[in-house]
């Protein structure tokens, strides 16, 4: 009898130790992502729909709070992959470094914010900013270069014609425009469509569908890890592209169900909204690959912005080639 209880926990604890090596074997991966918006959904998509797991990855997203602080956290080992804004690429290749961050999977292709009042102006026009302020982000940072790129497509001379408010961090735009700042601000969703929600502010215009397409969120990887881990940047890559094929063809419905875990305060209906606008305005890629000419235009943005030191070549900061194999 002792003989059979023995074996029992015997085997009892080769089937726990067998869990646990299963557990082990997933490759935990950090990703540190610009900021918390539905703007990135179908990264939300990717971990709620279990995809990394079935790619042998168990994942964190860690938001860093902006651009610079993302990729603070890639170089410093403390991020497998950044998501945030490729201007930031085009920073650290101008600095002189030769073993920098190389974009890998671009997630959206437009801005993504809106510009918010603080009444309803259903028939709002560019000239109504004339005289007027706007908190707008900090210098080169894509939300501010394509706020003054677009203001400068109507006629508008940021400092001259209107006050572009650039000492306000981006995650407390909403939280300064609340408290009086500005006569207009960029906000992200869902914060754009809370505040208007909420009476704090009215949506009267989409940046992202006046700049144009613009590579504006990318996924980033230490060139080291493309060296050593091919194989996890090839399984990455397929990941997100399997989200970005799947929010093309899931309903409004099913992708703020998706998201919802990632954004426990803001309910269904809104997410539902949101996921809605985006995907009218275009703003998600439908695959890992960016455009030469998109990333053309992205440094006539940071030129015009006077953020610009040197053009940087297409092919010295994107690597395109794991997302091709993805499509493949």
């Amino acid at each position: 009898m002792k003989r059979c209880i023995a074996w029992f926990l015997l085997a009892l604890t080769l089937v726990f130790c067998g869990a646990c090596g299963q557990q082990t074997d997933l490759r935990k991966v950090t990703i540190n992502e610009v900021t918390r918006s539905v703007f990135y959904a179908p990264l939300y998509v990717a971990v709620s729909n279990g995809y990394f797991e079935e790619e042998g990855m168990e994942v964190e997203i860690v938001t860093g709070g902006g651009s610079d602080k993302s990729m603070t956290a890639l170089l410093a080992n403390e991020a497998d992959v950044a998501l945030m804004g490729p201007e930031t690429g085009v920073y650290v290749v101008n600095q002189g470094q030769t073993e920098h961050p190389i974009i890998i999977a671009q997630l959206t292709k437009r801005d993504g914010s809106f510009l918010l009042g603080r009444e309803a102006e259903p028939d709002f026009t560019w000239e109504s900013l004339r005289g007027k302020s706007i908190i707008g982000g900090r210098p080169g940072g894509m939300p501010y270069m394509t706020l003054l790129y677009v203001l400068r497509q109507h006629g508008l001379e940021p400092g001259q014609d209107v006050e572009v408010i650039n000492n306000v961090q981006f995650n407390l735009m909403g939280g300064a425009f609340e408290g009086g700042t500005g006569d207009y601000v960029t906000l992200f969703e869902p914060t754009a469509s809370q505040f208007q929600a909420q009476g704090k502010g009215h949506i009267v215009a989409n940046i992202g569908l006046e700049s144009g397409e613009v590579p504006y969120t990318t996924f980033m990887v230490r060139p080291e890890t493309i060296q050593e881990e091919p194989d996890f940047v090839s399984a990455f890559v397929r990941v997100i592209y399997r989200a970005q094929q799947w929010v093309q063809s899931a309903t409004d419905a099913q992708i703020a169900e998706a998201m919802q875990p990632f954004f426990p305060d803001t309910d269904l209906a809104t997410l539902e909204a949101v996921a809605k606008s985006y995907r009218a305005t275009d703003s998600w890629t439908t695959d890992p690959i960016m455009r030469e000419e998109a990333f053309t235009r992205l440094q006539d943005i940071m030129e015009g912005a006077g953020e610009l030191a040197a053009r940087v070549p297409f092919s010295e900061l994107v690597d395109n080639s794991f997302g091709e194999e993805a499509m493949q």
